[in-house]
C-alpha cells in the first residue's frame, strides 16, 4: 500500500546529510506528532484556564478526567484495534474493497453500544458529587474516544500518517480555542471542548475513509466471523495496553503514592510528572523506529515474500532472508544508539532544564529511571512491529504477556521497597520483554523459510 514508506524512501534517495536530517525529522514528526499534539493541547488548555483565573481544582479535575479517559479507552479498544486492522488488511489483499466501509460502520456501531453499557453505570454511580453534565460528558467522551482510536488505527494501517497528523493539528488547535472559550463553565466546559475536538477529528477521519472505499451497504459484521479473524490479536493488543498502563494505575491507586482528585479517580504527582517527561524523550527513538522499519525492513520484507510467492530459487530466498534479518539488526542497533545518546544528553542537561522550568529537583532520580524505561519501550515496540509483519502472533503474546506480568509484579514489589526503587519495575519489565523478544525473533528468523513453506 502506498504510504509513509514510499515518501521516506523518496527523501532518502537524495543521499545527502540534508536528506538524512529531513528523513529523520519527517519520521519523528509523523511517529510522535499525534500524541505530542494531544498532550500539549490538553496542557495548554489547563495552563490558559489557570492563567485567566479559572478555579485550580476544576482544571485539575479536567486534566485527571482526561488522563483516565485516554487510558481506559485505549485499553478498552486495544484488542479490537489489532483484530480489525488485520481483517481489513486481508480484505485489501483479496481486493474485496466493498467490504471495508460496511464492516467499519458495523464495528463502530457495536463499539458505541458496548462502550455505553460499560461506562454509563460507572459514570452515573461513582461520581455522586459531580454534576449530571459532568457524568454525561464522561460517557460521551469515552464513546467518542473509543471510536476515534478504531478509526485512527485503521488509517495508520493504511499508512495515512501525514493525514492523521494534519487533521490532529487542526483539531487540537480547535481544542485550545474551545477550551479558552468555555473555560468559565468549569470542568464541564473544558470537557465539552475536549468532546467537540474529538468529535471533529472522528468525523474528519471518517470522511477521508469514505472517500477511499465504495459504500455498497451501510452495515456488515463479517469481522465477527471466526474464520476471518485472529482472536490471538485481540489478546495481544489488550495485554500490550495493559502492560503500558499497569504501573501508572498501581501508583494512582496506592494511597501512599497518590491522592483523590474527583470521585474514584486518583493521581500520583510523584510518578506522573517523571513518566510524562520520560516519554517525550522517546521522540528521537520513534523517528528511527519509523524510518528504519518502514523503509529498510519493509522493503526487504516485501522482496522476500514476493520472491517466495513468485517461485524464486531457494538460494535467492536465503539471500533475501539474510538481507531482511540484517535490516532488523541495523534498525534495532540504530534505535539503541540514538536513544542512548538522547538518554545521556538528558542526564547531562536535566538538572538545568528542571531549574529553567521551575520543576522540583526531587523528581530527577525517578525521572532518570523512567527515561531509560521509556527508551527500552521503543525497542520493544520495534520488535513487536517486526513480529506483526512476520505474522508471529503467538510471539507477540509471549512478549506482551512478559511485559505486563513483570511490570505488574515488579511495580508492586518496588512500591513496597520504598521511593528509592520507584520506576525500576517498569524499566526491568521493558528490558526483560525486549530480551525475550530478541531471543524469539532470532529463532523465528533462523527458521523463517522453513516455517513459511511448511505452514503454507
Amino acid at each position: 500500500m502506498a504510504g509513509i514508506g514510499f515518501e521516506l524512501r523518496r527523501i532518502l534517495t537524495r543521499d545527502s546529510i540534508a536528506a538524512t536530517v529531513h528523513g529523520y525529522t519527517y519520521a519523528g514528526i509523523i511517529g510522535s506528532g499525534p500524541w505530542v499534539l494531544s498532550i500539549l493541547a490538553v496542557l495548554i488548555v489547563g495552563i490558559i484556564s489557570v492563567g485567566v483565573g479559572s478555579n485550580d481544582t476544576q482544571v485539575q479535575h479536567f486534566l485527571v478526567s482526561v488522563t483516565y479517559l485516554m487510558a481506559t479507552s485505549l485499553i478498552f479498544t486495544g484488542g479490537v484495534q489489532l483484530v480489525f486492522t488485520r481483517f481489513v488488511a486481508d480484505r485489501l489483499f483479496e481486493k474485496r474493497f466493498d467490504c471495508i466501509l460496511p464492516n467499519l460502520f458495523g464495528l463502530l456501531s457495536i463499539n458505541s453500544a458496548v462502550s455505553l453499557v460499560a461506562v454509563a453505570p460507572i459514570a452515573f454511580t461513582q461520581f455522586p458529587q459531580q454534576s449530571f453534565a459532568y457524568q454525561v460528558l464522561l460517557v460521551t467522551n469515552f464513546i467518542t474516544l473509543t471510536n476515534l482510536w478504531l478509526v485512527v488505527i485503521f488509517l495508520s494501517g493504511m499508512k495515512r500518517y501525514g493525514h492523521i497528523l494534519g487533521v490532529m493539528f487542526v483539531g487540537y488547535s480547535i481544542m485550545v480555542a474551545t477550551g479558552f472559550g468555555l473555560r468559565h463553565a468549569g470542568t464541564e466546559g473544558l470537557l465539552l471542548g475536549f468532546l467537540i475536538t474529538h468529535a471533529i477529528l472522528l468525523f474528519a477521519f471518517l470522511t477521508e475513509i469514505v472517500r477511499m472505499f465504495p459504500l455498497t451497504r451501510m452495515l456488515a459484521f463479517d469481522f465477527l466471523n471466526r474464520k476471518l479473524i485472529f482472536p490471538t490479536l485481540f489478546v495481544a493488543g489488550l495485554v500490550f495496553y495493559c502492560g503500558v498502563w499497569v504501573d501508572k494505575f498501581l501508583f494512582w491507586f496506592n494511597p501512599a503514592t497518590s491522592e483523590g482528585i474527583v470521585g474514584p479517580l486518583r493521581a500520583s504527582a510523584i510518578y506522573d510528572i517523571p513518566i510524562f517527561i520520560a516519554y517525550l524523550t522517546t521522540i528521537p527513538g520513534m523517528a528511527v523506529f519509523l524510518l528504519r522499519i518502514e523503509t529498510d525492513f519493509a522493503e526487504n520484507y516485501e522482496r522476500l515474500y514476493d520472491a517466495i510467492r513468485g517461485g524464486a530459487a531457494l538460494d535467492h530466498v536465503y539471500f533475501l532472508k539474510d538481507q531482511m534479518a540484517l535490516s532488523v539488526r541495523r534498525a534495532i542497533m540504530e534505535i539503541i544508539k540514538v536513544q542512548g545518546v538522547t538518554i545521556l544528553a538528558f542526564f547531562l542537561w536535566a538538572e538545568d532544564l528542571f531549574a529553567a522550568l521551575g520543576i522540583s529537583q526531587l523528581f530527577l532520580p525517578l525521572l532518570f529511571v523512567d527515561v531509560v524505561g521509556a527508551g527500552v519501550q521503543v525497542i520493544l515496540m520495534a520488535l513487536l512491529n517486526v513480529f506483526f509483519y512476520l505474522d508471529r502472533r503467538r510471539s507477540v503474546i509471549a512478549v506482551t504477556l512478559t511485559f505486563f506480568l513483570t511490570n505488574l509484579v515488579l511495580t508492586i514489589v518496588t512500591q513496597q521497597l520504598g521511593p528509592a526503587f520507584f520506576g525500576y519495575g517498569f524499566v526491568i519489565a521493558a528490558v526483560l520483554a525486549s530480551l525475550v523478544g530478541l531471543i524469539i525473533l532470532n529463532r523465528r528468523v533462523y527458521d523463517l523459510e522453513y516455517e513459511t513453506f511448511m505452514l503454507s
